[in-house]
């Protein structure tokens, strides 16, 4: 696919509508494929830079916040149609960088520019400010009742640390920008290592798009450099107000130490990993034992089982119908073509997790790859291993995530020792339920407890596939986030960069737009605990 570039890369980091200067040895990002150095090099920001970028997000903030949501609107859909224009041009670049298929990165495209549109619609509709008025009562007794009115306003500049697995979606132009951006938060982007160009090539389509609007300068930057430098600086720094990070839990707990270490401690919205648990019960795989392994083998081994939603956990009973499904599982997962990891040491860690279980007692391999050559160290092969109940429950290391295509089905007795498993799992970003109807309303324990340690519930389908809408969750507790009570997915995600404040005895003239009474804005508020529409 031959694709005329019409961005030239630069290497530089972008600060505001300007460049960093070229410092220190530069870094080249790796096709995975063939561990050839892409051009260009890429410079590393330093910490004058770090201090450069959030001087100027908060000098932009003091302006992009009372932008009205129509004009942040207008921005998110110009960032949108900007990378639709340039997509040919950043898939190829994404293909070299990770080694994604182009279909892949095509669907991940559209996704990011969903993503950036539903945000606009969000704002533009207003409902997400959480408008509140309680009017005066002079009258009661025995104290009068004050006029009290809430909304909820940007909180300020934010990091967001773009991850290794999607190169757009949760990158310098995801959703953690876009909510980010459609808050009222300028945003500083600390760019990953392995896709520079990608990200290079989206931050001036971002840095075009905000030109164009006339938005303040410092509304947006991009940083390379180390996370373990930059990142940590960025967190540190005393202008930022909030972080959004998607990656590692080893880095994620970094970031959270950072910011709780601070003398005044800001939220991170880390979302750190999960093994998502697949329960299998016996109804389900009497009629479906099949079909269920061949579902169950794409969710495990799409995107060579680089998703944070990869189902690494597969509870169910002993049984024939278990036998018959682990027949099939097997048979699908041992002629599943290796794939290309992103990285030789994703690779490398991917492989050693997997030797780690096979060292538990009572773990077992049930697939045996091919030997092959891999001159490169990225070639992963799907992996299926099985365990007893009786053997998990002793063994906490095997609750650790194995980054890449790969599950551990537990066998159980009984369902006690299902629960059990349930009980002890951590926090989750999804867990998954294969049941027919009369199963899924008997296993409502089984349910209550899924409840309290994940963020999604998927019934009779698999967790890979994050729909980008309104109600969807994708967060858990810890560790699978920072914090269980956020989303980094679906509109909610705005809520993690904005906070409310309250105006109390306020004359009307002085009040902000959302809170007066003639309701200039058209918004849904609450008046009087009654929700109410504009007229």
């Amino acid at each position: 696919m031959n694709v005329p570039h019409t961005i030239q890369l630069e290497g530089l980091s972008l600060i505001g509508q300007g460049r960093a200067e070229p410092k220190g040895r530069p870094v080249q990002a790796v096709n995975p494929a063939t561990g050839e150095p892409l051009e260009p090099p890429y410079y590393r920001a330093d910490l004058a830079d770090v201090d450069r970028a959030a001087q100027l997000a908060a000098q932009a903030f003091r302006q992009f916040r009372r932008w009205p949501a129509t004009a942040r609107a207008q921005l998110l859909h110009r960032i949108a149609q900007l990378i639709e224009t340039h997509g040919p041009e950043i898939q190829q670049r994404a293909h070299l960088e990770t080694a994604l298929p182009l279909g892949r990165l095509q669907a991940e495209t559209a996704r990011t520019c969903h993503q950036l549109r539903l945000f606009a619609s969000l704002i533009e509709q207003g409902w997400c400010w959480d408008a509140r008025i309680d009017h005066a009562d002079p009258a009661r007794q025995p104290v009068p009742k004050p006029d009290v009115r809430s909304h909820l306003i940007p909180l300020g500049p934010v990091a967001v640390f773009s991850s290794s697995n999607f190169p757009l979606a949760f990158s310098v132009a995801g959703g953690d920008t876009a909510s980010a951006l459609a808050a009222g938060c300028p945003v500083i982007v600390k760019a990953h290592q392995n896709h520079m160009g990608t990200s290079e090539i989206v931050g001036r389509l971002i840095q075009q798009a905000i030109r164009e609007a006339r938005a303040p300068e410092g509304t947006f930057s991009l940083l390379f450099g180390r996370g373990s430098e930059i990142g940590q600086a960025l967190v540190r720094h005393p202008l930022i107000r909030a972080v959004g990070f998607t990656g590692s839990r080893k880095g994620g707990r970094a970031l959270m130490d950072a910011a709780a270490g601070r003398p005044d401690p800001i939220p991170v919205y880390a979302e750190m990993g999960s093994i998502n648990p697949v329960f299998l019960l016996p109804g389900a795989l009497r009629q479906n034992a099949e079909s269920i392994a061949a579902g169950l083998q794409a969710s495990v081994t799409l995107g060579v089982g680089q998703f944070c939603t990869c189902p690494g956990l597969v509870i169910t009973l002993n049984s024939p119908e278990t036998e018959r499904f682990l027949a099939a599982l097997k048979e699908r997962m041992e002629t599943t073509p290796p794939g290309t990891m992103l990285t030789a040491e994703l690779c490398t860690a991917y492989r050693a997790g997997i030797e780690q279980f096979l060292r538990i007692p009572g773990v077992r391999r049930l697939t045996h790859p091919p030997q092959q050559t891999d001159p490169v160290g990225t070639r992963a092969h799907a992996t299926l291993l099985a365990t007893t109940a009786d053997v998990f429950l002793t063994h906490e290391s095997l609750m650790e995530e194995v980054f890449g295509p790969s599950t551990l089905v537990v066998l159980c007795d009984n369902r006690q020792q299902m629960s059990a498993i349930a009980e002890q799992l951590e926090g989750q970003l999804t867990a998954t339920i294969h049941a027919t109807t009369e199963e899924l309303i008997e296993a409502r324990e089984l349910i209550e407890t899924l409840e309290l340690k994940v963020g999604r519930l998927v019934f009779n389908g698999f967790p890979t596939g994050v729909e980008v809408c309104h109600a969807m969750v994708h967060g858990g507790p810890y560790p699978a986030t920072s914090d269980g009570r956020s989303t980094s997915v679906g509109t909610r995600a705005i809520l993690r960069f904005l906070r409310p404040v309250c105006y109390q005895n306020f004359p009307d003239a002085a009040l902000p737009e959302a809170l007066r009474e003639s309701n200039p804005l058209g918004l849904l508020r609450i008046v009087d605990g009654t929700p109410q529409l504009p007229a």
